[in-house]
């Protein structure tokens, strides 16, 4: 085995050639190669500190491209270790399994791999199998003793399968026995996932196999809450047939119906007008529900209009001084500006970064990467308005960009229109399912929105925004 001491090769031509022919299960160019960077440490240590800008290695190459004779050479004849973590944590059997190289990750187990290893996200290769569906997988790691409980900060594989909307997996699982109301650390269930990832199978899995459907989340929410708020009309009315209470009222004192008639969904208060109890403040009809509840959470915040002519009339001046074709010389200085504006961004100088791509702007108007990272530097800088023009300006060039929602999510939350940041977060959702910093990130917001009723009000959570979120 490897010594964990030794020092990772440089990221040079030479290795790239190696790690090339690790990939292409190339045994006897691998060995060739190997041999040439072997400057006296020995083959075993040369090829285990031979590694990719990802911290990735000959092994984990080789398991992700299902390369059995080439693990085989790597753990059989040089000993290397089965278990070594990239940058992101992940070992070869993370990798292997998520590229559901099924082959590949059972001859890992075989050879020792510890399927109960963590990433950097707490996430173990039964989550990858749940996520991804891989049935035969999960049968194996099972077989193998994997824990169908084992929990992560993104809570337990059943609850990664329904926020993955896979329902053959959820039904795998239910039926090995997995706890259909296994917390989070936040105290989410598998139930919540599929309601907030709009997954009708598998929330009726879920309800068939004993999931709570009146439970709740600190800070308030129900399941029905969330499926009232998202507006799924069959999901409403699948936790209504379950005896989902609609009469539970959040830490606003709003029933669901409330909500609904607050978002102006009118098809989900006739739903639930008939199953919620009367409210005396309240005129008790469909008009007089939606009226008295449009009135109450009067008009939103205006939008930024002044800002954003601004900030129109700065760019429009900018690109009329500029090119007005896209040359290859216009885009090479556009392209050298942005990587000044990162460079700022990287050592905290948002006012230069500003400048920067406000530079590479005007010699390419139409990049969305350049208005999403600018909005960066405005949120940095406290300036939220500023970013919501810039990123619905991106949103207008790119509209299916799931980050692009997610920073428009953060900078309503700044600016504390929670209602409407709930919203671009599950815009977020929808375009990417798979990202739990998504759904984490629409769930928080959905907790300030029926705290807060779309009001003015300090938000319970800051939001948060990595300032090294820059576009790649």
């Amino acid at each position: 085995m490897a010594s964990p001491a030794s020092t990772p090769l440089k990221v040079c031509p030479k290795v790239l050639s190696f790690l090339n022919a690790v990939r292409a299960g190339n045994l006897g160019l691998l060995k060739e190669v190997a041999s040439q960077l072997d400057d006296g440490r020995g083959m075993a240590r040369t090829v285990a500190d031979a590694k990719d800008h990802d911290g990735r290695g000959a092994l984990h190459l080789a398991a992700i491209h299902g390369e059995i004779e080439v693990c085989k050479y790597l753990l059989e004849e040089l000993k290397l270790d089965v278990d070594p973590k990239d940058v992101a944590g992940e070992t070869p059997l993370h990798l292997a399994a998520g590229a559901k190289q099924i082959e590949t990750t059972k001859y890992l187990i075989d050879r020792g791999a510890d399927s109960a290893i963590t990433n950097d996200d707490g996430l173990t290769v039964l989550h990858y199998a749940a996520g991804s569906g891989n049935i035969e997988l999960m049968d194996f790691l099972l077989s193998k003793g994997a824990d169908i409980e084992c929990q992560s900060s993104l809570g337990s594989p059943l609850y990664f399968a329904a926020g993955c909307a896979q329902q053959d997996a959820v039904k795998f699982l239910l039926e090995h026995h997995a706890n259909p109301n296994a917390e989070t650390i936040d105290h989410s269930t598998p139930l919540f996932a599929s309601v907030t990832i709009g997954s009708l199978e598998c929330l009726k899995l879920l309800i068939q196999w004993g999931a709570k459907v009146n439970v709740s989340f600190p800070g308030g929410g129900t399941p029905l809450d969330v499926a009232t708020y998202i507006g799924n009309l069959d999901v409403i009315n699948c936790l209504l047939e379950a005896e989902a209470d609609p009469n539970v009222r959040d830490e606003a004192g709003k029933t669901p119906i409330q909500l609904a008639a607050q978002k102006g969904n009118r098809a989900a208060v006739e739903i639930l007008v008939s199953k919620t109890s009367k409210i005396k403040t309240i005129p008790w009809s469909m008009d007089g529900i939606m009226v008295h509840m449009q009135a109450e959470c009067g008009d939103k915040q205006e939008e930024a209009g002044e800002a954003e002519e601004t900030r129109k009339e700065e760019d429009n001046l900018s690109t009329k001084q500029k090119l007005s074709e896209e040359s290859e010389e216009a885009k090479q200085k556009a392209a050298e500006a942005k990587l000044r504006g990162d460079a700022a961004v990287k050592r905290n100088d948002y006012h230069a970064a500003l400048n920067a791509y406000t530079q590479a702007r005007g010699f390419d108007p139409n990049d969305p990467a350049l208005l999403f990272n600018r909005s960066l530097c405005w949120i940095c800088l406290g300036e939220a308005e500023h970013a919501l023009v810039d990123v619905r300006a991106c949103r207008a060039l790119r509209p299916d960009w799931a980050e692009a929602c997610c920073r428009e999510g953060a900078a309503l939350q700044l600016l504390q229109r929670f209602d409407e940041a709930a919203d671009s977060f599950f815009e977020a959702v929808k375009l990417d399912p798979e990202s739990w910093e998504f759904v984490n990130a629409f769930r928080e917001a959905f907790k300030d929105s029926t705290k807060f009723g779309g009001k003015d009000q300090k938000s319970s959570t800051s939001s948060k925004v990595k300032t090294d979120d820059l576009d790649a």
